[in-house]
């Protein structure tokens, strides 16, 4: 199944040049949409779920960075025309694959998205292999203490608040670290990164909380901090293999 983007970008000639140009298919990827400002491009974000947001910075309504932020986006690819470090350290830390200053070549954005789409493969085949590990209780086995107390300490901010909008900045603000040297160490010690740890961790909790047929699936999203019941969908059956309705209707039918 290919990898989906959307495009986020306000000048016209370039939104069309990048989607015309792109050899999308060759790249196992599908364009789902495309928007001119941040305002549409959040709500078609939130709407569509993209494994890869392209934008700009500067935007009409609101701007590339703030959207990103606003729509827990997990892999993007800025575009822009300003150097300015400022922006490239936030960029940085909202986490951003990869930074191309305009004017770019074709070449240089197919090589940054070939470079993300192998990313993605790896993350899912590590997210296929945590889903593969269920207990008897149907969890994901995940590492609950290592040698290290930044790790430790770190996993116990995912067990105390992954219900809430937590993330690496977060979590390395509350133990004064870097995000890198945190996000390195993390992986180094558990053999999973940050992100794909949480996600794992709010699918344990969710699926404890779809056992209980009172609890319908967007209530399920909420209590386990996911941001939109859609995001939680994919999450779920990249780690699982099936959806959260699947999954209860599967768990229910055995009783």
């Amino acid at each position: 199944m290919a990898f989906t983007v959307i495009i986020v970008e306000d000048e016209d000639l370039i939104r069309s040049e990048i989607e015309q140009s792109t050899p999308w298919e060759k790249l196992g990827l599908t364009v789902v949409g495309s928007a001119s400002d941040g305002l549409s491009g959040t709500d078609m974000i939130r709407q569509l779920n993209p494994d890869i947001v392209i934008t700009d910075i500067r935007l009409p309504g609101q701007d590339g960075l703030q959207m990103l932020a606003d729509c827990s986006v997990d892999h993007a690819i800025i575009l822009s025309g300003h150097s300015d470090f400022s922006y490239m350290r936030s960029a940085i830390k909202l986490g951003v694959f990869d930074y191309l200053l305009k004017p770019f070549d074709d070449s240089e954005l197919e090589d940054a998205l070939a470079s993300l789409v192998h990313k993605l493969h790896d993350e899912e085949e590590e997210m296929a292999k945590l889903g593969k590990s269920l207990s008897d209780d149907a969890a994901i086995a995940l590492p609950m203490h290592v040698d290290n107390h930044i790790v430790n300490s770190a996993i116990r901010i995912v067990s105390d608040t992954y219900h809430k909008c937590i993330g690496l900045q977060e979590t390395a603000a509350l133990l004064h670290v870097s995000e890198g040297h945190l996000s390195r160490l993390f992986k180094e010690q558990t053999g999973i990164n940050f992100l794909q740890y949480l996600n794992a961790w709010r699918v344990n909790r969710a699926i404890d909380l779809l056992k209980d047929p009172r609890m319908n699936i967007t209530m399920v999203c909420t209590r386990c901090g996911f941001p939109t019941p859609g995001y939680f969908t994919k999450v779920f059956r990249r780690f699982i293999g099936m959806t959260p309705s699947q999954f209860r209707d599967t768990t229910l039918s055995r009783r």
